[in-house]
């Protein structure tokens, strides 16, 4: 196994494509993962973690592949919390100061922790190869069982996302909070000056999905302007839609009966989470209970 070590992105770039063979690998953990377990073995690796424009983020935002969860949950919290909220499920401390969003997207596991954020939140990935740049819509990217949009010339350069327009909330099922790969997961982001709100589901479908349907429902039944509270109806609806979005299996984690049960119950749940704190945000913070 040859292991290829580039210090600029220009060089990774050429590398990838003299070799579109070579896996990419900037944090490892999920492609060492896989090596030391004997599920794959590369002809090539391609080293990532000398080049350092994959690890930054501007303002906008753009967030280099290569930057760490345990920095978006330190430094974009405030800016992006439904990301920080997924990055604080993803595995031990150890694991979230080397993993990447740009490694999860890789990898483009179903169950990935940050895919159906970045989903709900309008996410659009930057990939690129020594032919030029391209944008692809998190919509887009998630091709298959854990396949992706890229060429086999292109690397993951940067995630774009804005920052949040209103409240955002994650929430993921396992055999604990964390340090565990999800049964299933799912994130709301609402959009109020837009009047409607994003929702996607994790590990429930060959890949992550949008909840289109649930979406469509909220932004024709709520006011968003100037929000009342939720009637259990409308959350119950709503969970139900999601629930609807989901083609799950049954696997060692969990049935397909139960995620999506569990679907319906987060939906409802973070939709409830969410929209109090858009309730106290329009009445200058102050508490205000859902019916």
């Amino acid at each position: 196994m040859d292991f290829l070590r580039p210090e600029t992105l220009a060089e990774a770039l050429e590398l990838k494509a003299a070799r579109p063979d070579a896996v990419p690998i900037a944090g490892g953990t999920d492609v060492m993962v896989e090596l030391n377990f004997d599920h794959r073995r590369p002809a090539a690796l391609l080293d990532l973690t000398r080049i350092p424009e994959l690890r930054e983020w501007s303002d906008g935002l753009r967030i280099g592949s290569g930057v760490p969860y345990v920095r978006i949950i330190d430094e974009l919290g405030a800016q992006l919390p439904g990301l920080a909220m997924a990055s604080r499920t993803v595995g031990s401390p150890q694991i979230r100061n080397r993993g990447t969003v740009g490694g999860n997207l890789g990898a483009a596991s179903p169950a990935g922790d940050t895919h159906p954020v970045l989903l709900a939140s309008d996410a659009v990935i930057e990939v690129a190869s020594v032919r030029g740049t391209r944008m692809i819509p998190a919509d887009e990217f998630y091709v298959g069982v854990k396949r992706n949009a890229l060429e086999p010339d292109e690397l993951i350069v940067a995630v774009h996302l804005a920052p949040a327009k209103g409240p955002q909330q994650f929430s993921k099922v396992g055999t604990r909070n964390a340090m565990v790969i999800a049964v299933c997961s799912f994130a709301i982001s609402l959009f109020p000056e837009e009047n409607r709100a994003g929702a996607a589901v994790g590990s429930a479908a060959p890949t992550p999905r949008r909840a289109v349907d649930a979406e469509e429902f909220l932004a024709s039944t709520l006011d968003f302007a100037s929000p009342k509270p939720l009637l259990d109806s409308v959350k119950r609806e709503f969970g139900e839609l999601v629930s609807r979005a989901a083609s799950p299996i049954d696997d060692v984690r969990g049935s397909a009966a139960y995620r999506k049960h569990a679907l319906a119950v987060m939906a409802r749940r973070t939709l409830g989470w969410a929209w109090q704190e858009l309730l106290g945000q329009k009445n200058g913070g102050g508490e205000h209970a859902c019916a």
